[in-house]
């Protein structure tokens, strides 16, 4: 049965306007995160249109979230919210989500709580002696607790806690790290792998394709990995972690629900090396690299038919230049993935005991005056048929690609907020997602009833930072 609008509430384009128009008037009310206060600089000093950092915001995300000017007081935590409006080329009968229309919804996405740079902020001198503070002043961290407007649920979102030091190793300059997070690429510097890609802000509300690979996503919130990077003559850089996956319990107390989930049997280690270089003046930037993962994987935590084997191995490049008052980042990534699903099969969760699955994506995002943005990516997912593996797409096949174009205003992103608590920013965007195919399905409808073009997307959202 289809879902009715409620009568006493305004037709959903009008509210979106007022949505708009709240954002706008709020904006003296937000402020940006806690690492702009700590620096005491706008965001634009270290990010394009945030997330992306630029060439210093990599420099500091390396240096483990520490760097300070030593000028405020104020605690290192920041807050974000991101509603938005979705509308799908298809409704969804039944709703988009439980307690959703079938189409044109609004929704808080999501509200974050953040403590993020030094350990102990600004308050270390405080709390120790003077050499004490030389130490953990070196000690950065990166929390995120998130509530799933959607699911109505709080999380812990993505946490990593760093040591990082200048110094020399093997005779050069080097600036090394130490670092334990629960997201596998949440570490990386550049906006190319899935910890930190495009799309950065999408809708709650619609359907993504079905088929990732191990990096997309596969063990986010449910490991622990302990790693290491350094960054030497400011060119190569290296980083080796293990990862292992953390406890139902402890996952559960977290807001994570480990039902169903591939459960890392053992360890599984991550690599990533890269080499990047920037012309004299620093303007211009670029960045090739390659990057995986390998892992061993107990099939919804079930030991007995033995373990799954997976092996990802990407290459990416990324290269960010300032043209007049533009800046303007170009990113591709590819990652291939070999699976063997020795346990899988036997359990009746794959048709075939061995599948490949490949990820495309390659990016431009444009910043005109630090204010208004605009970005395309294209993006295809494709890979070995497996009935039981995607028993919803069409025939089994992992197929989907499409092109997200999305344009944005960021009009704090050059000021900031109160003087109380300043560096605000708030960013405005709409992006349109297109798919050429979707789980397998064109034309033809899929497993789910749905023709690809269906799952056409027009997202409008806010994303404040506080």
């Amino acid at each position: 049965m289809a879902t009715k609008h409620n009568a006493s509430l305004p037709h959903p384009w009008v509210r979106l306007w007022l949505l708009i128009g709240f954002v706008l008037a709020s904006r003296q009310a937000s402020a940006t995160p806690a690492f702009a206060r700590q620096m005491n600089l706008q965001c634009s000093t270290c990010h394009t249109e945030f997330p992306i950092l630029n060439d210093y915001g990599r420099y500091f995300k390396m240096g483990g979230y520490t760097m300070s000017t030593e000028q405020t007081d104020l605690p290192p935590v920041a807050f974000m919210v991101e509603p938005g409006f979705t509308h799908t080329q298809g409704g969804v009968q039944g709703g988009a989500a439980p307690g959703f229309h079938n189409n044109d919804n609004f929704a808080l996405g999501t509200a974050s709580i953040f403590y993020t740079g030094r350990l102990f902020g600004p308050y270390a001198h405080d709390l120790f002696g003077e050499a004490t503070t030389e130490i953990v002043n070196k000690i950065g961290v990166f929390y995120q607790h998130t509530y799933d407007g959607v699911a109505k649920q709080w999380s812990w979102d993505n946490a990593e806690f760093r040591y990082a030091d200048a110094g020399r190793l093997f005779g050069q300059e080097a600036l090394s790290g130490l670092y334990i997070n629960n997201n596998p690429t949440l570490q990386d510097p550049w906006q190319t792998l899935p910890g930190w890609g495009y799309p950065f802000n999408i809708s709650p509300l619609a359907a993504t394709p079905s088929a990732g690979t191990l990096l997309d996503g596969a063990l986010t919130h449910t490991v622990i990995g302990f790693g290491g990077y350094t960054l030497l003559n400011s060119h190569w850089y290296f980083d080796a972690a293990l990862y292992h996956t953390l406890g139902t319990g402890f996952q559960q107390f977290m807001g994570v629900d480990p039902t169903g989930e591939a459960q890392v049997d053992g360890v599984s280690p991550y690599w990533r090396m890269a080499y990047t270089s920037k012309d004299e003046a620093g303007s211009t930037s670029w960045e090739v690299g390659t990057f995986g993962m390998y892992a061993q994987t107990l099939p919804g935590r079930d030991s007995s038919a033995g373990h799954d084997s997976i092996l990802d191995a990407g290459l990416d490049a990324q290269y960010q230049t300032l043209i007049g008052g533009n800046d303007l980042t170009a990113t591709v990534a590819w990652t291939h993935e070999s699976e063997w699903w020795n346990a899988s099969q036997f359990l009746g969760g794959s048709s075939n005991v061995e599948d490949t699955l490949w990820h495309a994506t390659a990016t431009v995002h444009v910043l005109h005056d630090k204010t208004y943005g605009a970005a395309i990516q294209y993006f295809m997912i494709d890979g070995t048929h497996d009935a039981a593996l995607y028993p919803n797409s069409t025939g089994g096949s992992p197929l989907s690609d499409g092109v997200i174009l999305e344009v944005s205003w960021l009009p704090l992103n050059k000021s900031g907020g109160p003087a109380f608590w300043p560096h605000s920013n708030v960013k405005l965007s709409v992006q349109y997602i297109i798919y050429n195919h979707f789980d397998g399905g064109r034309s033809n409808i899929d497993g789910m009833g749905r023709r690809a073009t269906d799952n056409n997307t027009l997202f409008i959202g806010a994303w404040i930072a506080f």
